[in-house]
């Protein structure tokens, strides 16, 4: 998922300056290495105030979650691809989206709920599930289109638009940890290519521009 924008100078309450806190620090370093002190002091509260808002560590890993699909919900929202009429066209523009909001350091572009997930899938069932609702709930986003471009272009496979929403952010995702073991943005932008090269050839588009070859006499 994507990098959602950072801490405004106006900062909020206390609980809002928090998830704000775990959803940078805890990409940056990973959920088990995030201190309560580590968030208190990015957010500029006591730890008081964090356990007035949050029971335990793991209670905030939860919410943090759902923060982030709150969030970033918004921001995809709001995202121009979905001004094309097209709903193919629109599938390919989301994942040309996601490509462009690849930049700068690694911990603003990757997912926290994929960061959360891969770290604390066996060990905090109730963070995982928060985290899986995110991943899922974004995919199920979608899932019209997709069968949208399915039924307009006559497109009868053994694949559901369900399956295929579920491919792409897996494919995200994997892009996302190739990034973390190099350190380099490219890969996973590499990835989105050829996701988009692997839609298209679903839906029978041309996957690249090709030359026809000259026959030598």
């Amino acid at each position: 998922m994507p990098r959602p924008t950072k801490q405004s100078p106006e900062r909020g309450d206390a609980k809002t300056r928090l998830l704000e806190a775990a959803r940078d620090i805890v990409r940056q370093k990973g959920f088990t290495a995030t201190s309560v002190d580590d968030l208190c002091q990015a957010a500029g509260v006591t730890k008081g105030a964090f356990f007035h808002h949050f029971k335990t560590k793991e209670a905030l890993g939860v919410a943090a979650a759902n923060f982030w699909a709150e969030t970033t919900s918004a921001m995809f929202a709001g995202a121009p691809y979905h001004e094309t009429d097209d709903p193919l066209d629109r599938v390919l523009a989301y994942l040309d989206f996601r490509k462009s909001i690849i930049d700068g350091e690694t911990f603003e572009y990757t997912c926290l709920v994929g960061t959360m997930t891969q770290e604390v899938h066996d060990s905090a069932p109730a963070i995982r599930d928060a985290c899986a609702d995110s991943i899922f709930g974004h995919a199920a986003t979608l899932e019209a289109d997709i069968e949208a471009a399915r039924v307009q272009r006559g497109i009868d496979a053994d694949w559901t638009a369900e399956s295929l929403a579920r491919h792409t952010q897996a494919v995200l995702q994997g892009g996302f940890i190739l990034a973390k073991a190099t350190g380099d943005a490219d890969l996973a932008r590499e990835s989105v290519d050829h996701l988009i090269r692997y839609v298209r050839g679903l839906f029978g588009l041309n996957v690249e521009p090709q030359t026809s070859p000259t026959k030598e006499n």
